[in-house]
């Protein structure tokens, strides 16, 4: 079940509301309350795949109770033994459903095999919710979280529909005392509403229209300059408004019943280098990376050589997370090789440069990788690049100017939109009395657009769903 549908929109969400605050808080406890989130997350998930419900199930089981053997022979050998269970069997179903014929490919061009591929459809939300259950593990063994004993409170943790299926990754610590006691309120309630709003208009009002325009590009085989152009800032647009629309649906439901999960973007594209735009892009899976692969392997405070592999081993790490294919483990490389040039080669005659041309900097490399992330083959990502620099059919294509004159508003205002102008701009005028009466109706207006064109407009997932 997607989000940005209305069966999702004006059945499921409205019928989840409904039940959870009729359902009581008896000395104040959410725990019925959890109860309802988990069943209904479970029809979620289970909405187009429900054998799959299994696979997670018994993932969740597994970290259940390999905390607990964590928890009892903590600082013991046993202990350790019950990490390095979890890691096998979370990396391990994750690697098989996700991985397996990658490798299996790869065998059989480099020696000739002829090995069946198993052609096992990728569960949906399987790396996110791996990641999360393997992080209450992690922070059980290091001491940063108390084990939960109670089976079904750590599967509503996990299965929380809202992020579920395409984060934030939310870790256990985020939410272990509001899976306790938690308060709701109408403020909360309404500013949550107002978030999933713009999240879903960011989705289907933005991130919509530019796929149309990236899927166009494509279908035309257009290889001018301009024309590559124009589909590459597309399709970054496309990418940003997809997921942060994603992200803000998920933060906007979870305030909503009670839960505050963390930011998961911070404008990215106003960033003045790659390290600074992956500390504001997809911040939840670089601060997962970061506090359970490279501060583990030493970090920063490690000699040379050993900070390169730290950072090339995380970004190995990142690339693969993203899918099973070469491109996507030449994309960490790029980024793990920007980031070390920045720090020991570019660091200084960056910060002498005008912002302007930092900023410039940073989109184009940026440009560079999303061409790589969204290529089918390293051939065409290699292609695509050079046409960017002319290596195609010249400057402007047949189809480039009718690209241009379609979607020239919706890139102008998704540039605007990836910006703090619009929140810094509704700040102020949210601070006009007129504003309280404003506010809702805007928000109205919006969910109308949104839902007619949902009923008027094609199908189109969120692109992290394929993650």
């Amino acid at each position: 079940m997607l989000f940005s549908t209305p069966e999702f929109l004006y059945a499921f969400l409205p019928v989840t509301l409904i039940l959870y605050f009729l359902t009581p808080m008896p000395g104040g406890s959410p725990k019925l309350r959890n109860y309802v989130l988990l069943i209904m997350s479970l029809i979620f998930y289970g909405w187009g795949e429900p054998r799959y419900l299994l696979l997670m199930t018994a993932q969740l089981f597994s970290a259940w109770v390999f905390g607990l053997l964590i928890d009892r022979f903590r600082g013991k050998l046993a202990g350790r033994l019950a990490l390095i269970g979890c890691i096998a069997v979370g990396i391990g179903g994750l690697m098989f459903f996700k991985y397996a014929d990658f490798f299996i490919g790869n065998v059989n061009t480099l020696f000739g095999a002829s090995f069946g591929l198993l052609k096992f459809a990728l569960p949906i939300g399987i790396s996110f919710y791996t990641f999360q259950a393997l992080s209450y593990d992690f922070d059980l063994y290091l001491g940063r979280t108390n084990v939960q004993r109670n089976f079904f409170t750590l599967c509503t943790y996990v299965t929380l529909f809202p992020q579920l299926v395409a984060g934030p990754i939310v870790r256990y610590t985020d939410v272990e005392s509001a899976l306790k006691k938690r308060e709701h309120s109408l403020t909360d309630f309404a500013a949550g509403v107002r978030r999933l709003i713009a999240g879903i208009a960011k989705k289907v009002l933005i991130a919509n229209v530019l796929a149309e325009m990236v899927g166009a590009y494509k279908q035309s085989g257009d290889s001018s300059v301009l024309g590559t152009w124009l589909y590459i800032v597309g399709y970054a647009f496309h990418l940003y408004f997809d997921f942060s629309g994603y992200s803000d649906m998920a933060i906007g439901m979870g305030r909503m019943f009670g839960f505050r999960f963390l930011e998961n973007f911070n404008y990215p594209y106003i960033a003045q280098s790659v390290s600074d735009f992956w500390r504001r892009w997809h911040m939840s899976l670089s601060a997962w990376f970061r506090d359970y692969v490279y501060i583990p392997l030493g970090g920063n405070r490690v000699k040379l050589l050993k900070y390169v592999r730290n950072v090339m081993t995380v970004w190995l790490l990142t690339g693969f997370w993203h899918g099973a294919d070469w491109t996507f483990v030449i994309w960490g490389i790029y980024f793990g090789v920007m980031l070390l040039l920045e720090r020991f080669v570019l660091a200084k005659a960056l910060a002498r440069l005008p912002r302007f041309v930092r900023h410039v900097y940073l989109l184009f490399c940026v440009a560079v990788g999303w061409m790589i992330f969204d290529a089918g083959s390293l051939g065409e990502a290699f292609s695509r690049l050079g046409y960017l620099f002319g290596g195609g059919t010249g400057f402007i294509g047949e189809d480039t100017l009718y690209t241009l004159r379609n979607y020239l508003v919706p890139l102008l205002i998704a540039a605007v939109g990836c910006t703090p102008w619009p929140s810094r701009l509704a700040a102020k005028l949210g601070e006009k009395r007129i504003m309280t009466a404003l506010e809702p109706l805007a928000a109205a207006v919006l969910l109308l657009l949104v839902t007619a064109y949902l009923v008027d407009g094609s199908f189109n997932p969120f692109i992290y769903f394929r993650f």
